[in-house]
């Protein structure tokens, strides 16, 4: 008999933490401080190799390094850590690259920003959403054109490197881009 009247006076108790409405703010704090590692490292790990292929190879064969070894190195660092990472913008190159309307939202919000006078290396956000399969932490980080993005992504491009992008991208959108201009976000997402 007190083994019902225990379990029935912990139901209620039960029944509210499981209808929580969501992680803490210092839960979504400890992810949105993973999901900006992870965007680092991503950022890191192509610039790396983007310069070892630029110094080894030139502008028009490192076009291969942004198109082939970005993704494979997103998709490592999804499996590696547990969020779901990619590259998007409005004017991307690959057209498997276009944001959702968050990533949008997200992406218009870090240029604001940026205009506002924001340093660069703090544009950032995230947010926990609710979509049609559940709640969702989404995270944006800004993707800055540097100097060396012009190569390929500023308004003046190398007729040969021109050539190459055509071939590769015949649908590309991401010039025309100046230095200090966000030119798309790392998005990571993960189901909670």
């Amino acid at each position: 008999m007190k083994t019902i009247k225990l379990a029935a006076a912990l139901l209620p108790v039960a029944f509210i933490a499981g209808c929580a409405t969501g992680p803490s703010a210092e839960q979504q704090a400890a992810m949105g401080n993973d999901a900006r590692k992870t965007a680092g490292s991503l950022i890191q790990q192509l610039g790396g190799e983007l310069k070892k292929s630029l110094e080894a190879n030139g502008p028009a064969e490192s076009i291969a390094v942004c198109k082939d070894k970005a993704p494979a190195i997103a998709a490592s660092l999804s499996k590696s850590s547990g969020f779901d990472v990619k590259r998007v913008s409005p004017r991307n190159r690959n057209p498997k690259g276009v944001p959702d309307a968050w990533e949008a939202e997200a992406q218009a919000a870090l240029e604001k920003r940026l205009a506002a006078g924001e340093k660069p290396e703090t544009l950032d956000t995230w947010q926990v959403v609710k979509t049609s399969g559940g709640k969702e932490f989404r995270y944006a980080k800004a993707l800055v054109t540097q100097q060396v993005c012009l190569t390929c992504h500023g308004e003046n491009i190398a007729d040969g490197i021109k050539a190459k992008l055509a071939a590769e991208y015949p649908h590309d959108k991401a010039t025309g881009y100046g230095v200090g201009m966000v030119r798309g976000i790392v998005s990571i997402r993960r189901p909670l």
